[in-house]
């Protein structure tokens, strides 16, 4: 009788935090960063579990694939496998090419922009695809398909560039990468399957899983912003110049490959060519060989957030 008298208890009862969190995705990964930005302390703690946070958004992501999901990975093998080993492997390959030509295969920048050709699309590609009416299912293909040969496109990368050292310290380094590929991926599928029927989960269950996924992201963003932050207050020039580089590396990926077609399915591969998991490779490298870029792959949640945005127009026309 209450409730029925204070509708604002009535909400507060049947208020589902996970479901509002998968409604309003977009709004809550903007907050991160603003609260990132405005509470450095905070940003700082949590930065600290930054590679940790990194497995968990792999296996969330890897949680939401159900069966009918895995079973599109087999449409179309040849033609995703393809693109992958362009897009991973072909790719930072010319990059190295290209710096090495000019003297610059030491620099942070031919690191960044290696590492980031180098990395899987984003784990939320699906999602965002499905904010911008792309192609789901090529999304989620790609994504899927580029996470799991990631280790066998990264390792004539990792032997390549000069950041990594000897043999030994690039073996040890893909290593890790498969592990944290098979403990996070695998451990999610099995799961999955022992959780939940072979019908999967209610549509409100798959909705309170995105939305734990878009929490854990937004906490993921806190984190990234502590260097950020200080380069903003400490090192201005350095925040522009990276920020720079992100949004070229990111847009200008995209919008290349939007001039190869504007279907549902060629702008999933602009989507995902653009938006890429580079935060994997903080758990399998050496942190003195990642630490010189964490203001660069703070910087790039910017172009990932801001792409539904900034770029719907381009997807678009």
């Amino acid at each position: 009788m209450a409730a029925r008298k204070h509708p604002a208890i009535a909400w507060m009862i049947s208020f589902d935090p996970l479901l509002f969190a998968s409604r309003y995705a977009r709004s809550i990964l903007v907050a991160g960063l603003a609260v990132g930005i405005a509470l450095p302390g905070l940003a700082e703690i949590l930065s600290r579990w930054i590679p940790e946070m990194v497995v968990i958004l792999l296996f969330f992501g890897a949680l939401r694939l159900s069966p009918a999901d895995l079973r599109l990975l087999g449409s179309g093998l040849p033609r995703a496998t393809a693109y992958v080993l362009i897009a991973q492997l072909a790719l930072p390959m010319a990059i190295l090419a290209v710096a090495f030509a000019l003297d610059a295969a030491h620099s942070a920048v031919t690191l960044a922009l290696v590492l980031l050709a180098c990395a899987p699309p984003i784990v939320s590609s699906p999602n965002i695809a499905a904010i911008m009416r792309l192609d789901v299912a090529t999304a989620m293909q790609l994504m899927s398909m580029g996470s799991v040969l990631l280790p066998l496109t990264a390792l004539p990368v990792f032997w390549l560039l000069p950041a990594l050292g000897p043999p030994e310290q690039v073996i040890a380094a893909t290593l890790r990468l498969v592990l944290t590929i098979l403990l996070a991926g695998g451990g999610a599928i099995i799961l999955r399957r022992v959780a939940f029927s072979k019908a999967g989960p209610a549509a409100v269950t798959v909705q309170r899983m995105d939305g734990l996924s878009v929490v854990a992201l937004a906490i993921f963003v806190i984190a990234l912003m502590a260097s950020v932050s200080e380069a903003i207050t400490q090192d201005t020039a350095t925040f522009l110049f990276w920020l720079i580089v992100a949004f070229a590396a990111n847009f200008g990926t995209q919008l290349f490959m939007l001039c190869f077609g504007r279907d549902p399915v060629s702008g999933a591969r602009a989507l995902v060519a653009g938006n890429r998991n580079v935060s994997l490779f903080f758990v399998a490298l050496p942190p003195d060989v990642t630490a010189p870029l964490l203001v660069f792959l703070g910087c790039y949640q910017l172009p990932m957030l801001l792409t539904p945005v900034l770029l719907a127009r381009a997807y678009r026309h």
